[in-house]
């Protein structure tokens, strides 16, 4: 539906206005157009890993893919934790079966959410489970569901308002 896309634009429009932003983006990664996996990046350092790929060895399977822990949890849980620390905005894209796996993601989200920094995110519609449950029904946790019919218009409004509230902080 395109919550990447729609938080990137985010990020991309805060850096532009002088925010900080920092944590993990996770892209879908084609050849010859069909889907081989899914790189993350640590939007502070640039690094970049595999999430998870057709062709990973090991690691939890989910569909055709198998989840890699390692860069999982040395690019995309350090990069949330970074963030933490280093950042005004943290972003953490996504928060899905793939990312259950790790107890060190769980573990970087929850340290996120509970800090005093505004976290945007985003949450796959089929994800399931108590952590997810968790985060979906916080008090202090908006979900906006992207549709076809919003989702041109939501990186403006979402960037508005989490100006607003970095600035009330």
């Amino acid at each position: 539906m395109g919550k990447t896309t729609v938080l990137q634009s985010v990020t991309d429009e805060l850096s532009v206005r002088g925010f900080k932003v920092g944590g993990m983006m996770t892209r879908e990664v084609r050849r010859e157009g069909t889907r081989i996996g899914f790189e993350i990046e640590d939007l502070g350092t640039r690094r970049k890993g595999w999430l998870a790929h057709v062709n990973q060895p090991h690691g939890p399977q989910v569909g055709k893919y198998r989840v890699n822990l390692r860069d999982l949890e040395e690019v995309g849980a350090k990069a949330i934790l970074d963030a933490i620390t280093q950042a005004d905005i943290i972003i953490i894209d996504e928060i899905g079966p793939m990312e259950m796996f790790s107890a060190s993601f769980k573990d970087s989200v929850a340290k996120a959410i509970n800090g005093q920094k505004t976290v945007l995110g985003t949450i796959h519609y089929r994800a399931t489970g108590p952590f997810i449950t968790a985060i979906k029904e916080r008090k202090d946790v908006e979900i906006i569901e992207v549709t076809l019919r919003n989702r041109n218009e939501l990186p403006e409004a979402i960037g508005e308002e989490v100006m607003r509230m970095v600035k009330r902080s």
